[in-house]
C-alpha cells in the first residue's frame, strides 16, 4: 500500500513539474530576468590624503597655521585656525560613480566645467558667491575630490586654482 501511494504521488509531481515548463518554444531558456552586477575595477591608489602632506595642503590652500580635523582611509580634512575659517578637504571613492557627486554639487546650486588634470578628466564646480569650489577626477572606476571653503569671510582668490594644484599632485604621486 505505502509503495503504490509513493509511485502515485512520484507521477502526480512528474506531472505537475511538467507542466510547469517552458513549452519548448524558447530559446532562451537560460536568459537570466535582470543583468548581473558589474563589478568595478579598482583604479590606482590615490594615498593617504591623496598623497598630499600636511605642509603641502597649508601652502597650496595658503590656509595659514592649519590643523587636520579629519583623517580616516577615504579622506581627510584641514581647519585653518579660527571660527568660520578655510578648510580644505580629500576624499577617494572606489567604484562609485563620478556623475552622481556632479549631480548633487550641481543641486547645491554650482555649475560643474568639465578639466583635465595631469591627462585625465574631471569636472570642478565654483559657487556664485567664488567662496566654495568641489574638484573631482576620474581614476577608472573610482575618482577622487579636493574641495574648499574660504569659510564666512571673503578670501581673495579662486579656490578651484587651488585645488586644482592639489589635484594634479595628488595624479602625479597615483600608484
Amino acid at each position: 500500500m505505502r509503495i503504490g501511494a509513493l509511485v502515485g504521488c512520484a507521477a502526480a509531481l512528474s506531472l505537475v513539474l511538467t507542466a510547469c515548463g517552458s513549452g519548448g518554444d524558447s530559446d532562451n531558456t537560460n536568459t537570466p530576468l535582470r543583468p548581473p552586477p558589474k563589478v568595478a575595477s579598482l583604479g590606482p591608489f590615490v594615498g593617504e590624503c591623496g598623497h598630499a602632506t600636511d605642509d603641502e595642503v597649508r601652502d597650496i590652500a595658503q590656509l595659514g597655521q592649519i590643523s587636520q580635523a579629519l583623517k580616516n582611509s577615504t579622506g581627510c580634512n584641514w581647519q585653518s585656525s579660527g571660527f568660520g575659517s578655510p578648510s580644505v578637504t580629500f576624499a577617494s571613492y572606489r567604484g562609485s560613480p563620478i556623475a552622481r557627486e556632479k549631480a548633487w554639487v550641481s543641486t547645491q546650486g554650482r555649475n560643474p566645467q568639465t578639466i583635465n588634470v595631469g591627462g585625465r578628466t574631471g569636472w570642478q564646480a565654483l559657487e556664485p558667491t567664488g567662496q566654495v569650489c568641489d574638484l573631482a577626477v576620474q581614476l577608472d572606476d573610482d575618482f577622487f575630490e579636493w574641495s574648499m571653503s574660504f569659510g564666512v569671510y571673503p578670501a581673495n582668490g579662486n579656490p578651484c586654482d587651488r585645488m586644482h594644484k592639489l589635484a594634479e599632485l595628488t595624479v602625479q604621486r597615483l600608484k
